[in-house]
């Protein structure tokens, strides 16, 4: 990406760039569309509705009242213009179709959220068309699910607003599925499906400006990208010859990425800033990330030598890392690394390229188990250059014996997000007063 893209991420313009992925993904992620009426919504939302309203796009009238499926509306502008307060609730019909942008404008609370979602049978409510982002959050305290956003014109889902929960949401084909704007904070992307947001913005023959192919596009500071399924973010590109990330950061600050199953995507995550910004403070934690490209990497990060950085105070701790092709990298921390600009902790990473790259100096590294072609890091206390143990190359828990476990390096739940994000991928609670194993998952 270019580093004057405001609202790109960054790519790295090495040939063996990044890439990442997970296979054994529990159901729950998965979350396939069901049949779901307006009640079990609203007792999920736990928002006591005032009003309730319903969209239809092939049945309804935008001059009915919209108060019951039978007077449904039937276009995004009508339902994008009421005047929603505090515990209402909008819902669009299963199996509809909608091109254009729902815009979301109100104002919940913290107590009384607006929801929106879907009632009847079927597929989930689709909305799409290039014209303009297909679902855009500018208000704050909505509760969205079961929404698809589908080859939008750059975003699935734009959240300009703050204090939003996106859960149970997917997004695909699109430049980006879910971008957080600088405006946007305070937000979480829950348990939802980025599949195959697959397109860059940019793609011409001038140099070092594509930019695209996010499941999760950051520009915003404070929001949490937790227990979600991304695959497939990975684009041809003139510039870097295939560019895309899981989850990029650029411009955002205090974001917490914990808990998500990445697989074949280019990178798992890719951090820089514009010109006077920073993305300082980011966390990675109990992330799953697999992939079967031929290419890729885990984390890209840079000092102040790089035109996007210096991007301060990352931090990964007890993530799950399988990589097995030849052109991968696991962790590169260039253009002046230092212990102020990465953390590593009690992370399992195997590539079947170069494990990392460092300059300056380096990392601040502990715990880790780490095992690839060639090695290029500088191992810190209680890291060891092994095979982590892995079952399978896409099933990423521990083999009885495994040297990763036991083999970390004992941390408190601010490491992980707080308490509420401090267990494994399986759900166990991390262990605090003796050694942890390494990587996401505790034999």
């Amino acid at each position: 990406m270019a580093p004057n893209l405001w609202r790109a991420g960054l790519s790295l313009p090495l040939t063996f760039l990044l890439l990442a992925a997970v296979p054994g993904v529990a159901d729950a992620v998965r979350a396939a569309p069901g049949q779901r009426d307006a009640r079990p919504l609203l007792e999920r939302s736990g928002a006591a509705a005032a009003r309730v309203y319903y969209v239809d796009s092939r049945k309804g009238d935008d001059d009915a009242p919209g108060t019951s499926p039978g007077k449904a509306w039937r276009s995004l502008d009508r339902a994008g213009s009421a005047r929603l307060r505090p515990g209402d609730t909008l819902l669009l019909r299963r199996d509809g179709r909608w091109k254009g942008t729902l815009t979301l404008r109100g104002k919940g609370t913290d107590a009384r959220h607006i929801t929106v979602g879907s009632y009847g049978k079927g597929a989930r409510p689709r909305i799409s068309g290039r014209d303009g982002d297909c679902v855009v959050v500018e208000g704050s305290y909505w509760r969205i699910s079961d929404l698809r956003a589908s080859d939008c014109g750059w975003g699935g889902f734009r959240i300009d607003g703050r204090h939003n929960d996106l859960w149970d949401v997917y997004a695909d084909r699109n430049v980006a599925g879910v971008w957080v704007t600088e405006r946007g904070a305070h937000n979480v992307i829950r348990n939802s499906q980025m599949i195959g947001n697959d397109r860059m913005s940019v793609d011409d023959p001038e140099p070092d400006n594509d930019s695209g192919a996010f499941g999760v596009l950051l520009n915003g500071d404070d929001n949490r990208v937790v227990g979600n399924l991304i695959v497939g973010s990975y684009a041809a590109s003139q510039d870097y010859i295939s560019d895309g990330a899981a989850v990029e950061v650029y411009d955002g600050d205090r974001n917490v990425v914990a808990h998500n199953v990445a697989r074949d995507n280019e990178t798992f995550t890719e951090l820089g800033h514009s010109p006077g910004g920073t993305a300082t403070g980011n966390l990675f934690a109990n992330n799953v990330v697999t992939s079967e490209r031929k290419r890729g990497s885990f984390l890209i990060t840079r000092g102040a030598g790089h035109a996007v950085g210096p991007v301060t105070g990352t931090v990964a701790v007890n993530n799950s890392v399988y990589l097995p092709a030849r052109r991968t990298i696991g962790v590169s921390c260039a253009d002046g690394c230092s212990p102020k600009i990465l953390v590593l902790r009690n992370n399992a990473i195997k590539v079947g390229g170069a494990l990392g790259f460092e300059d300056g100096s380096g990392i601040d590294d502990a715990g880790g188990v780490y095992d690839g072609r060639t090695l290029g890091l500088k191992l810190g206390h209680r890291s060891i250059h092994e095979d982590p143990g892995f079952r399978s190359r896409h099933d990423l828990r521990l083999r009885p014996g495994a040297p990763a476990i036991g083999q970390g390096v004992p941390l408190g739940p601010s490491w992980y997000g707080g308490a509420g994000l401090a267990h494994d991928a399986a759900g166990r609670v991390m262990p605090h007063s003796k050694n942890p194993d390494a990587g996401a998952y505790q034999y």
